[in-house]
């Protein structure tokens, strides 16, 4: 969903691999990494309304359509983490890491 965003997948990327090289003493990794799941989202939705409004400032038809697109995409990624349905291998991979 979003490969046409390879900087928001680093980002996604960036913030699950700070779950596990750098482990909140409070918060189990598992449990971390579900929160970086469902709040990264939000800040990319976020960010694509900004620009959204700033293209719309503009009048910039395309420039608009891009952040309009962007922003339904945003949206669309952060429905799908909603119900983080299938959790079984994201916790066998927390699992995996704690042994190790």
């Amino acid at each position: 969903m979003l490969k046409e965003y390879p900087a928001h997948i680093d980002r996604l990327q960036e913030a699950l691999n700070t779950v596990i090289d750098k482990p909140s003493k409070a918060t189990p990794p598992f449990e971390a990494a579900i929160w970086v799941l469902e709040s990264r989202p939000e800040t990319f939705i976020s960010e694509a309304r900004n620009e959204l409004k700033t293209a719309e400032s503009s009048g910039d038809s395309e420039v608009i359509s891009r952040a309009s697109q962007k922003e339904l995409v945003m949206s669309k990624a952060r429905s799908v983490n909603d119900g983080l349905s299938d959790l079984g291998e994201l916790r066998a991979h927390f699992e995996q890491q704690k042994r190790r």
